[in-house]
């Protein structure tokens, strides 16, 4: 399978690996990162074509991200989180996607979609209020989506709780300078977002079960496999693959650091078979981690192109491919850090800096394993999971 958008990239490889530092000085993506994205269309892989976009496999938008990250982690990162959104703005009202892309298919969306903000109704709409943090690549977007719990008259949550995903223009909320201070992926300036007292119009909304179910897609008409397939399978997808692509970028640069490194010792790495060891075992285990989620994708696709329909089991079980796949490809790039000597940890080794992307990314929500194995094995056991928080992004 060809990937135009992902061999664009590649020609501005040294280009993108140059920009890690400018990245996590500035708290965002340097502007030259950001149109080599553009240039390249990456942002665009999941937009319909109807409004400018390329409509690839989920599949290849994945390998364009793990390739991307692979030269600077920040860049990747951005590249998967901002890079779905088009995804599921393709099943959200005509008159907001063309209020979107009309002008410009280039307009890039932001998020989060974490529930911390309450959509009183009113008339026509909602008065939306809320702070919600992570709000990756923010800095670049003219749109976001934020999540919302339905509220009452008063603005209260209402009961029972329902959520809905919002769309708001760049001129309905505050993006919180300098609230970005973390200890990786600097550069992706996922900034806090502020929205008070916003009207947001019914026609902005997407209803959020609907959105898991799949109802969403179908109801809009929509019949391409990419954009039925689950939400919990292409939501994460940009995001695991982004941690994936840093692997591989540590240990590509373990890998030219090592190969004339001296240890201490007065060994040569090339003649301890300890460290070579766990450069072949580390190197395995990453594209192992990777085969995973890219055939999880595959046969997800493959499926809802059949026809067949994806049950909550198939759902938790691949959701367990997708958080383990992040977890063994981190796990296995510790092993050959820990090896890459003192050296390594400083600010002018590119090591260090894939080392901790590669950790925050794992620490991103979706990468919570406890609830996702829990709900998978109830249902390899053939019981009900319980309703509630266990199955939420299933």
């Amino acid at each position: 399978m060809t990937n135009p958008v992902l061999d664009a990239m590649m020609e501005r490889a040294e280009e993108i690996r140059a920009l890690g530092p400018s990245n996590e000085s500035l708290g965002r993506l340097d502007d030259q990162a950001v149109k080599a994205l553009r240039d390249t269309g990456v942002i665009r892989q999941l937009q319909p074509r109807a409004h400018g976009g390329l409509e690839v496999h989920p599949r290849e938008f994945a390998e364009t991200v793990m390739g991307i990250a692979s030269l600077d982690g920040s860049t990747g990162w951005v590249a998967g989180i901002v890079g779905v959104h088009p995804w599921e703005m393709a099943y959200a009202d005509p008159k907001v996607r063309e209020e979107i892309w009309g002008q410009d298919p280039d307009t890039w969306i932001a998020s989060p979609y974490a529930p911390m903000g309450i959509a009183r109704p009113v008339d026509g709409g909602y008065v939306f209020n809320g702070r919600w943090q992570f709000s990756s690549g923010t800095d670049h977007c003219d749109w976001i989506f934020l999540g919302g719990m339905l509220g009452d008259e008063e603005g209260k949550m209402a009961h029972p709780p329902r959520s809905l995903h919002l769309i708001l223009p760049r001129s309905d909320y505050e993006i919180v300078a300098d609230s970005w201070d973390v200890a990786g992926l600097k550069g992706t300036g996922s900034k806090d977002i502020i929205v008070k007292d916003a009207f947001v119009p019914s026609y902005r909304t997407l209803w959020y079960d609907k959105v898991v179910d799949g109802s969403a897609p179908r109801e809009a008409g929509l019949t391409d496999p990419s954009y039925l397939m689950p939400f919990s399978c292409v939501f994460p997808l940009g995001i695991t693959a982004a941690v994936i692509g840093i692997a591989e970028g540590a240990l590509h640069h373990h890998l030219a650091y090592q190969r004339t490194r001296v240890q201490i010792t007065g060994t040569r790495i090339k003649d301890d078979p300890y460290v070579l060891y766990a450069i072949s075992e580390a190197a395995e285990e990453i594209k192992a981690s990777r085969t995973a989620l890219l055939d999880n994708c595959s046969r997800m696709y493959d499926r809802v192109a059949a026809g067949e329909e994806i049950s909550f089991a198939d759902r938790a079980a691949g959701r367990r491919t997708q958080v383990r796949a992040a977890w063994r490809a981190v796990q296995a790039m510790n092993e050959i850090v820990v090896r890459s000597g003192g050296n390594a940890m400083r600010t002018g080794n590119p090591i260090q800096r894939f080392w901790r992307d590669a950790h925050v990314g794992l620490a991103h929500a979706i990468h919570v394993p406890g609830s996702v194995y829990h709900v998978s094995a109830l249902t390899d056991l053939d019981i009900e999971p319980p309703q509630g928080p266990m199955r939420s992004m299933i």
